[in-house]
């Protein structure tokens, strides 16, 4: 049987980190953020001291329903923290990006920089 060659298994091993399954003791990519909508999230945060409900689904083209389910699970996972008052009597939701969260992100990008460079020096 044909051995397969080493490019072929660089191949595979970096396939296998972006989706979770390395096993060679590599960090394993963030899936909570890895969503297109919550990078999204996490990004307008991370550069915005806070943003409000409506600033966010503008920003990122969402409906009201797709945002909330998105915020809560970045909120449940302690990256974002949401604030609700009000301004006279109209209700205001505001969020922040957390320490946690920031650390993620973080984590998050250098993770993706280091499989992109693996794929450059391929």
């Amino acid at each position: 049987m044909a051995e397969p060659n080493r490019a072929h298994l660089d191949e595979a091993a970096v396939l296998r980190s972006v989706a979770g399954a390395a096993d060679d003791g590599a960090p394993e990519l963030d899936r909570l953020i890895h969503e297109r909508v919550r990078l999204g999230i996490v990004s307008a945060l991370a550069v915005n001291q806070s943003l409000a409900f409506n600033e966010l689904k503008t920003m990122l083209a969402l409906t009201d329903g797709n945002l909330s389910v998105h915020a809560r699970k970045l909120e449940e996972a302690g990256y974002v923290v949401c604030t609700k008052s009000f301004e006279g009597r109209t209700p205001r939701t505001e969020f922040r990006l957390t320490d946690s969260g920031r650390t993620a992100l973080t984590a998050y990008l250098n993770h993706m920089e280091a499989l992109i460079q693996a794929v450059r020096d391929r």
